[in-house]
């Protein structure tokens, strides 16, 4: 058994992975193919099913990463949650400058799809999910600039095979050091308090 990473920097729990994908689903795409390899950035909405559940997202059709999609490769997706430089003047005991991240990692198959209707109405979900509760602006399946950028979007559904939770948030310390690793991570980004509270709250350390 491989001694990394630590059991004490992985999630144990699906639903807080899942938590901070749809809380920051900006996700990095990587692909390989023949010595090549592809990232993209995009968003991806989850959807549940009887298994792991499943991504669907878009992407400009010149990207070269379509030639990966379209023959169904295997991809690695990584989500980004809040991250931070630890110093040592951050803790109370003496320790060495670290980093601490949330990040989701998830890997399974990919299908691409090109039909006008599926394609509109997953722009359309895509949409509404951004827009969030407080959003908006709603995108109509009439919209003329939709239907001109139709035949330039190369949809993709990713059925999820595999995740891992990376959580380094100093479990390996003192109980006040990981009290004041969470106050550094909330004095950087105070518009994340709810998020970095349900995540630190619904933790769990594989054992």
């Amino acid at each position: 058994m491989s001694n990394y990473p630590p059991p004490h920097h992985q999630e144990s729990s699906l639903a807080n992975c899942l938590a901070l994908v749809k809380a920051a689903p900006l996700a990095t795409i990587i692909s390989s193919q023949k010595d090549t390899i592809c990232t993209t950035h995009t968003p991806l909405v989850y959807h549940p099913d009887e298994n792991l559940g499943y991504f669907i997202g878009h992407i400009d059709c010149y990207n070269p990463q379509v030639a990966h999609l379209e023959i169904g490769a295997w991809v690695e997706i990584i989500f980004h949650g809040p991250e931070t430089y630890i110093s040592p003047t951050d803790y109370q005991s003496s320790q060495l400058p670290t980093w601490n991240y949330f990040k989701a990692h998830f890997g399974g198959k990919v299908e691409s799809y090109r039909d006008a209707d599926r394609l509109r109405d997953s722009l359309i979900e895509m949409t509404t999910f951004l827009e969030g509760e407080k959003g908006g602006y709603i995108l109509e399946k009439t919209n003329p600039r939709m239907e001109k950028a139709l035949p330039y979007i190369v949809g993709f559904k990713i059925q999820i095979a595999q995740w891992e939770g990376k959580y380094k948030i100093s479990q390996d310390k003192h109980p006040k050091d990981q009290r004041l690793a969470k106050d550094k991570m909330l004095s950087e980004f105070p518009s994340k308090k709810a998020l970095i509270d349900q995540l630190y709250q619904n933790h769990q350390t594989k054992r």
